[in-house]
């Protein structure tokens, strides 16, 4: 099996990112063209609860099975590997069974109690059958991430996004007529289409890569696994305490928001109208340099996990530390443009502007949430699950008090929503930095926040300078593009300038080794 460094698999995860991110905006324009903000609304109301449920069936098992596969391959332990992914199936395949059915029982509650809004029930029921595929891959790209091998799930997530927009524009024109809730659950059907194509392939990857069987000895492996079961459980189950808080902070936030504004006065349609906006224009934006950070976050915790086995204690700090640099270099840009360029780009990804003001008032503190990715796998590989998890909760609770006080107050109304989520943001990054700093005595150097400072600071600078340079950028999309263009290119100037990227690590890249 092939495997990668540490910046190798990373590249090639970012790689795989940057096309599904590109490709997932050209599926929400879709979706937001042919269904409207209310449409969205509708389709992004019902998504939480499948995330809540694909997070307890999967019961955090994808980052235990990485730790300790890359653990027992550092050891070169292949009966103990074969033992993780018995064991680690016949979890996460018994409970998406469960949960599925539950889900569909429950659907109906969910929608007319909870969401308070009936059309929400079809794309529940639509989107209920992704559950056990989606467990089921998330076991074999455990396996994959803990042989340090990101290829195969890279070229899954690329497929995956390409069989749904195939999919997707065919479903909801075809349910479209029926009403916008029937063209909800034609999005969500494309999105189980997508996630099966993309099992099927990391099943194939599989067979062709392993260098054990599954098939012999299972009951045997599975009545022999208890320590295993045990060191599976120790990262397992802190590491679903923390998913869970966000599954279930995803799931109560549409809930709290169509409550709380309803407290606020505001009309049903209108608070699902303002909820589309946010979630389905502004989020996604913010989120956009995430897959960087993610893909950071999911190389970390094999290779701290690798190194924690071997004892090499200033790898681990030095992993960290160049995985937090990376990603604030990542997000800086972005929440530069975002803040700047609000307007322009929302009106030319979607025809409207409404959700500018998102972006402006929440772009730099999500610069934390970019950096906050790789410092909580971080912790989950250095065995501290658990304080992961208790700050997720504590950053969830504030988030959820702030949420409630803000948006029943007609004053801040959906805007209560969004500063909620900021501070959020805010405090989850503090507490986990807080807490490597504790643990392991991590620092990061009072050099690296001046080069931080420095970087956003001339970064704006350039972007308000070009701003008059291009006159008619706002409603010109190639004058909009050549702009973006010279900021990015400004800006990667600036990241070696002030050494934000080392030629050690540029060396350790094929691509750039040979002109090195």
């Amino acid at each position: 099996m092939t495997k990668q460094t540490f910046l190798q698999g990373t590249l090639i995860l970012i790689l795989a990112g940057m096309i599904t991110r590109f490709l997932g905006f050209v599926n929400r324009i879709i979706v937001a063209r042919l269904m409207g903000e209310e449409g969205v609304g509708l389709y992004n109301m019902a998504l939480p609860t499948l995330f809540l449920i694909y997070t307890l069936s999967q019961f955090g098992l994808p980052v235990a099975i990485s730790k300790r596969v890359a653990e027992a391959d550092a050891h070169g332990d292949t009966k103990k590997i074969k033992r993780i992914l018995i064991i680690s199936l016949s979890i996460t395949g018994t409970l998406s069974i469960f949960y599925t059915i539950g889900m569909i029982a429950f659907a109906p509650f969910v929608a007319n109690t909870l969401l308070t809004d009936e059309r929400t029930l079809y794309p529940l029921l639509a989107i209920s059958p992704m559950v056990p595929i989606s467990a089921i891959a998330s076991v074999i790209r455990g396996y994959f991430q803990g042989r340090q091998n990101m290829k195969p799930q890279s070229y899954a997530q690329v497929i995956e996004q390409i069989v749904r927009i195939a999919c997707v524009a065919f479903l909801v024109k075809l349910f479209l007529p029926y009403g916008i809730e029937f063209a909800a659950a034609g999005a969500m059907i494309s999105v189980i289409i997508g996630e099966f194509f993309s099992l099927l392939f990391m099943i194939h990857m599989f067979k062709i890569k392993k260098r054990i069987k599954l098939r012999g000895n299972v009951f045997h492996y599975v009545n022999t696994g208890k320590n295993t079961l045990k060191e599976l459980m120790s990262i397992a189950l802190p590491s679903t305490g923390s998913r869970l808080v966000g599954s279930i902070s995803n799931f109560l936030e549409p809930i709290l928001v169509a409550q709380s504004l309803a407290i606020a006065g505001v009309q049903t349609a209108v608070a699902t109208k303002q909820y589309g906006e946010l979630t389905g224009y502004a989020l996604p934006l913010l989120f956009m340099p995430t897959f960087i950070t993610h893909s950071l976050a999911v190389a970390l915790v094999p290779n701290i996990s690798e190194a924690e086995a071997r004892n090499q204690k200033r790898l681990i700090h030095y992993r960290i530390h160049q995985a937090i640099r990376i990603s604030f270099a990542s997000g800086a840009l972005a929440t530069i443009i975002l803040t700047l360029f609000s307007v322009p780009i929302l009106s030319f990804m979607y025809g409207t502007s409404n959700a500018s003001k998102f972006l402006v008032l929440m772009a730099p503190f999500f610069l934390l949430l970019y950096v906050q990715f790789p410092l909580n796998a971080a912790l989950q590989a250095l065995d501290y699950a658990k304080p992961a998890m208790w700050n997720s909760i504590i950053s969830t609770c504030v988030k959820f008090v702030i949420l409630i006080v803000l948006a029943t107050n007609e004053d801040f109304g959906i805007m209560g929503a969004a500063i909620a989520m900021s501070v959020g943001v805010v405090l989850g990054t503090i507490l986990h930095l807080a807490t490597l700093m504790k643990v392991i005595a991590f620092k990061i150097p009072w050099t690296d926040f001046m080069k931080m400072g420095l970087l956003l600071g001339l970064t704006w600078w350039a972007g308000n300078t070009l701003q008059s340079i291009f006159p008619g950028y706002e409603s010109e999309m190639p004058i909009f593009l050549l702009l973006l263009f010279c900021l990015t290119i400004i800006y990667i100037i600036l990241l070696f300038l002030l050494r934000f990227i080392s030629r050690e690590e540029l060396e350790q890249i094929p691509i750039f080794n040979r002109f090195l």
